[in-house]
């Protein structure tokens, strides 16, 4: 990983070096008095734009590196917030270091050709951006901020699919990221499980921001038995975003885990390990849709990689073998956990259990999985406006802080549906343009996915399929903050750019594999 930070070194110009000294002591000398003023806020926020200047400087000298740069801000960027009272500054730096990735992206294709491609679903793509600008100016909105809001967090990561698509232009490339990718699961992850043994005093300040408290302070409790566990957020400042995370991270990792196994040994183990580490941080997020949706997504991925098993190359043992080792790191992470800590593990068994269950009189699986979540969609219907919509980013995530910094008028709407949220911001049209978009990209990836079928490429094309699909479909059904939050909504585009990568990276590797056997044939006469 230190590889990927910038270098520096001192100028051999006395000048520089001059200005260099006194610009470090009379940053010595402000440090020194914040330190004696007690002021550790606005001292970790200078520090914090110290650092984020040099990471400006190091995306725009490399904007490979920027990626990296910026999907480690993503991740960890809500730990510096809920420390410095949920400081807006810190929350738009994640958009400030995107927007900055692109204009070295831009620059870079003008200097040095970058390879880029046309997405299949690029029309309804555009089309539905394009209402979107429509719908910022909206009548029935209050405030041109909300949809400004919903343009930010709607589109200002799709982008990233491009930058993904020209990151991959080598196999090393790809083992590369994806290691990376893990060792940011390990450390996020790891943070939670201990989160959740420890309790909220763990990377919580002790005091809160008030629009933060709740987010960061939630327990569940369960229905028969009384049990009550804390539902960690590890680095995030709320648990849903770190119950999201986890289900990204879980299929990475096994797709991860599957190219592996067919490919190459190097970085089996760490796979493995981080599949372990994933399984243990599900049970113990205390959250049934991260516990539904991994085991759910774990039975599909299963499904997928015996199905595109390379059968005619005599692999399939690999394949078997893969999801072997699969449950066992699971299986061993998970004795781990109740053997050291059983109080934690039985309170969030007795909390799945209690309400997923269909025998437990207190389940209530089919209410939160179908019931509620058709009531709400039928209530955007009771909008006034519902045909139109109340325009982009009306019901979106972030609203309160339009209403608190920009001052605009509460709109006091929104359902807790998707679909029905889309109804509400869009009109019925947004809903249908959402549909569309949805299924185009879903077919786009499936279409990758079948020439991948029968290469070590393809687990890792078939998990990036699937959580393209799961999320913008069954997942922004249910709820449409899941995809508007940053992290699930960066994960995806960039995850998409790799996909359209990858047939052409197998055929560059095939060709690369096959011509030392090619130059050893003798010659016919």
């Amino acid at each position: 990983m230190i590889g990927f930070l910038p270098s520096f070194r001192f100028s051999r110009n006395p000048g520089l070096t001059l200005v260099a000294f006194i610009g470090v002591l009379c940053l010595a000398v402000v440090v020194a008095q914040l330190v004696l003023e007690d002021d550790i806020s606005t001292l970790v926020m200078a520090g914090l734009v110290f650092v984020g200047l040099g990471i400006v400087v190091a995306i725009l000298n490399d904007w490979r590196r920027g990626v990296y740069l910026l999907l480690g801000w993503v991740l960890f960027e809500d730990l510096f917030r809920k420390y410095l009272g949920n400081n807006m500054a810190v929350f738009f730096a994640k958009d400030i270091l995107a927007i900055v990735l692109y204009i070295s992206f831009i620059a870079a294709r003008r200097n040095r050709p970058v390879k880029s491609f046309r997405p299949p679903f690029l029309v309804p793509l555009l089309i539905f951006i394009w209402f979107g600008v429509i719908q910022m100016f909206n009548p029935n909105s209050t405030s041109i901020f909300y949809g400004l809001l919903g343009m930010k967090v709607y589109f200002l990561y799709v982008p990233l699919m491009f930058i993904g698509y020209a990151l991959i232009e080598s196999e090393e490339d790809l083992q590369r990221f994806l290691t990376y990718n893990t060792w940011l699961i390990l450390a996020v992850v790891g943070l939670g499980i201990a989160q959740s043994i420890i309790g909220p005093k763990f990377l919580n300040p002790i005091v809160l921001q008030d629009d933060i408290r709740e987010l960061s302070t939630l327990y569940r409790t369960s229905p028969i038995t009384g049990l009550t566990a804390y539902r960690p957020t590890s680095v995030f400042v709320s648990h849903g975003r770190f119950a999201n995370f986890l289900i990204v991270c879980w299929l990475s990792a096994l797709g991860f885990a599957g190219y592996l196994l067919l490919r190459t040994r190097r970085g089996r183990n760490l796979a493995f390990i981080c599949l372990g580490v994933i399984a243990v941080g599900s049970l113990m997020s205390a959250s049934r849709g991260v516990f539904m949706w991994n085991a759910g997504n774990a039975m599909v991925v299963t499904a997928g990689f015996l199905w595109g098993a390379p059968w005619r190359q005599g692999e399939t043992r690999r394949v078997l073998r893969t999801i072997q080792r699969a449950l066992l790191a699971v299986g061993l992470a998970l004795l781990a956990m109740m053997t050291y800590f059983p109080d934690q593990v039985a309170s969030r068994l007795a909390i799945y259990s209690e309400t997923l269950s269909p025998d437990s009189p207190t389940s209530e699986l089919a209410f939160r999985a179908r019931d509620y979540p058709l009531k709400n969609f039928m209530m955007a219907f009771d909008h006034p406006h519902w045909a139109t919509g109340y325009g982009l980013g009306t019901c979106t995530l972030g609203t309160q802080y339009v209403v608190r910094i920009m001052h605009a008028t509460r709109m006091g709407i929104g359902v807790e549906n998707g679909y029905g949220q889309l109804v509400v911001e869009l009109g019925i049209a947004g809903l249908i343009l959402w549909i569309i978009l949805s299924v185009a990209i879903a077919l786009s990836a499936w279409k990758i996915v079948r020439r991948l079928r029968g290469t070590p490429w393809f687990p890792l094309g078939f998990v990036i399929f699937w959580y393209a699909f799961t999320l913008l479909i069954p997942m922004s059904y249910i709820a449409f903050i899941n995809y508007q939050d940053y992290v699930m909504n960066a994960y995806l585009w960039l995850l998409l750019g790799i996909l359209f990568r990858l047939p052409d990276l197998a055929r560059k590797t095939v060709e690369l594999d096959a011509a030392p056997m090619l130059a050893a044939e003798p010659r016919q006469a």
